[in-house]
């Protein structure tokens, strides 16, 4: 690794962090410790790793050389305070959320949610006294209203799964740290390396790493990626008691192996994420010429309602998925029967292209009544962009559409 003190691009960055200590053999990737516990020379670095006042690991529930290694890649590339990886990306947000909620406190958030967010915050912690203040995240107004001296936080996704809205980060946060309150967003549609969430007043990211960190849809993960200052003697932060508390208590961590190759998918996100996002515009583009397909929704296009706020926060691309619509429920499964190329899978920013009909999978479990109160629509379908050619997509989408 070079010694020279200049910033270094973020895709340099993502190959030459600095190890926290050197592999005695000299490995250029971090090994892969299957390992559960530590020996330690004495009892006082024992002391010091249990107590976390080192970065030294003691049990892998906790800390884990592996994962470790990818936690402090991701704060080397964001500027985090800290960064905690967790074993799903359902983790990063539930953990967190329990983090931050108690009984009597509400969280700020919109019906436009993947799913089982939704569930979580408009269902499970609602048995724990936590109260959901559902609201138009893009409207100022509303939220300002619905944020109060018992918000915990607002909650959003940067582009919303299926509906592709996108929301104001700047306004949102003014809005929650005038009550004292943080903003959470889930920033798996656009990585973390393509803009800064800090920036724009986000005070912590739940990104599922199992979408572009992992790229080949290789292993589970989740980020927890958080931008509050750090704790005080006596005072711990909020990365310390992610560690100290919400892993040492519930076990959400990640494997050691999802850790390895979550690293080795981070050395080339940004050369997979740009053809990806590339294609997903020219096919966006394309689908539009389609007279099989009513409407395309991708922040990308210039005429789409969020494209101007979309560059603002994330710059020149807008994500690996679009949306598009049928003429009904029936023609959607048409379609997905008759791909060839095209996978019939679920999961986001696969190397393979992959195509899903929302309504009846993801939100399955929820009745017709609420899914359109959530503006998920019966004619949609959702397509995850991988690395293909769009051309050989595009005749994929064109054959499926002729029945």
């Amino acid at each position: 690794m070079r010694t020279t003190h200049m910033p270094m691009d973020k895709q340099t960055l993502a190959i030459h962090s600095p190890w926290q200590r050197k592999d005695p053999f000299g490995a250029l990737a971090m090994p892969v410790y299957h390992q559960v516990a530590y020996e330690f020379d004495n009892a006082d670095e024992m002391i010091e790793s249990f107590t976390l006042r080192s970065d030294r690991p003691d049990y892998s529930r906790i800390m884990n050389p592996t994962v470790s290694h990818l936690e402090h890649r991701v704060k080397s590339l964001t500027g985090a305070t800290e960064v905690t990886a967790l074993n799903t990306g359902m983790a990063a947000i539930s953990n967190t959320l329990l983090l931050l909620a108690a009984s009597g406190k509400n969280i700020v958030t919109s019906k436009h949610l993947f799913g089982n967010t939704f569930s979580l915050i408009a269902g499970s912690l609602t048995r724990f006294g936590v109260r959901p203040k559902i609201v138009d995240l893009t409207d100022a107004a509303a939220v300002r209203q619905a944020v109060d001296e018992h918000t915990c936080c607002v909650f959003v996704e940067v582009i919303t799964n299926p509906q592709m809205e996108v929301a104001d980060l700047r306004q949102l946060a003014d809005i929650a740290h005038e009550r004292g309150a943080l903003l959470v967003a889930d920033t798996t549609m656009v990585p973390f390396t393509e803009f800064s969430a800090k920036a724009l007043g986000v005070d912590i990211e739940v990104v599922s790493s199992t979408k572009y960190l992992s790229g080949g849809g290789t292993s589970l993960g989740g980020l927890v990626i958080d931008y509050t200052p750090a704790g005080q003697p006596g005072r711990p932060g909020l990365g310390h008691r992610m560690r100290a508390e919400m892993l040492s208590n519930f076990g959400a961590t990640m494997t050691p192996h999802a850790a390895y190759m979550q690293t080795l998918g981070l050395e080339t996100l940004a050369v997979r994420y740009h053809r990806q996002a590339a294609s997903a515009l020219h096919l966006a583009q394309r689908l539009r010429e389609l007279p099989a397909i009513t409407g395309v929704c991708y922040p990308g296009l210039p005429d789409n309602p969020f494209h101007t706020l979309a560059q603002e926060q994330f710059g020149p691309t807008a994500g690996a998925m679009l949306t598009f619509t049928l003429p009904d429920k029936a023609a959607c499964f048409q379609f997905i029967n008759r791909l060839r190329l095209i996978h019939r899978a679920t999961n986001l920013f696969d190397n393979r292209t992959l195509a899903i009909h929302p309504a009846s999978t993801i939100f399955g479990l929820f009745s017709p009544q609420q899914r359109r109160a959530m503006d998920v629509d019966d004619r949609l379908i959702r397509l995850s962009v991988g690395l293909e050619h769009p051309d050989d997509l595009l005749d994929d989408i064109r054959q499926a559409l002729q029945a």
